[in-house]
Parts: structure tokens; C-alpha cells; sequence
């Protein structure tokens, strides 16, 4: 789905900076402290917002269909476990307290994302059974939020429970 694009405007980039910024901060994540890199890529998203429809991350390529791209959209699946063991996502847009205080440097991220994404049909838990999801559910003690991922999140982002207070479900 190529169509003929408007270019993004300076206004368009200060108000989805703005956005995200808040958005992240209020549930514990932190954009990137460079604010030329950030406003590329938050530039990069709107592009990709204007063109497909989805901000797809401007770091990896889309293929213009919103079912086939769903982990790479902004904030794309991997961002979570990017930031725990590197301190920034794939593309730099987020990155971690440590970074943010100059206490850890960006460096660059191996790609998350396998070659080949194939399309799925979700099929419910009851289907298959919960010993069957592929990623283990951690529960946040504080509030019951439920994420399934490899590891839990930094912070909660409900009740801003760090990730000690985290227990795995199932």
C-alpha cells in the first residue's frame, strides 16, 4: 500500500515526540536523551504512520501488511527485552534509566526479529491449554497486571512496581 506521501512537518514531529514522551514516562519508559536522533525517528514513525497506515519502526522494514508487521510496531515487541539487556530498543528510541543518567552508553542491538514472520491465527487457551503458550505469564504482585514475554518488565507498567515484585504465573 504505497500511496503518494505529505511530507512530515516539524509541528507533526514535536507533537508525537511530545506524546510519546509523556506516554512512555508515565509508564516507565524513556526516549532517547538525543534529541536529533529522536526527532528522526519519531520521524521515521510518522513516515511509516502516513504510508502503511501503522507507525512500523523506522529502523526495520515493514511490509505494508498491518498483520504481518504487528511485532514491529511501535513500541514493537522486542523493545522490553532490548532495554533489559542492552538499555536501548533496536532502533534507539527508547532507552533505559541508566542511559538517561549517563550511567550506560547506547551501543548496537543484534535484530530480535526472525527472518521469516509468518502469519498466525491466535488460537485461545482453552484450545490448546495454558501449559502450551510459548512465553511464560509473569504477575505483578502489587497490581495482578499479566504480561507474556521471556522475562518480566522493568516496571510495571500499571502500578510502577519494579520487576522484583514480579512472580511467574504460568
Amino acid at each position: 500500500m504505497t500511496t503518494a506521501q505529505t511530507p512530515v512537518t516539524q509541528s507533526e514531529i514535536d507533537s508525537r515526540y511530545n506524546k510519546l514522551k509523556t506516554e512512555g514516562e508515565g509508564s516507565g519508559y524513556f526516549l532517547n536523551p538525543d534529541i536529533e536522533v529522536t526527532n528522526e525517528l519519531v520521524k521515521g514513525l510518522l513516515v511509516n504512520e502516513k504510508r502503511y497506515g501503522y507507525m512500523a519502526c523506522p529502523c526495520r522494514l515493514a511490509s505494508g501488511e498491518k498483520a504481518q508487521d504487528l511485532d514491529i510496531i511501535c513500541p514493537c515487541d522486542y523493545r522490553d527485552a532490548d532495554l533489559s539487556q542492552y538499555g536501548t530498543c533496536y532502533c534507539g528510541l527508547y532507552v533505559s534509566q541508566a542511559v538517561v543518567n549517563g550511567e550506560k552508553s547506547i551501543g548496537p542491538i543484534p535484530e530480535r526479529r526472525p527472518k521469516q514472520v509468518a502469519v498466525r491465527e491466535p488460537e485461545s487457551t482453552t484450545q490448546k491449554g495454558l501449559s502450551a503458550l510459548p512465553l511464560p505469564v509473569w504477575r505483578c504482585r502489587v497490581c495482578g497486571y499479566l504480561c507474556a514475554r521471556d522475562a518480566p518488565p522493568e516496571l510495571c507498567p500499571i502500578c510502577k512496581a519494579k520487576k522484583e515484585r514480579f512472580e511467574r504465573f504460568i
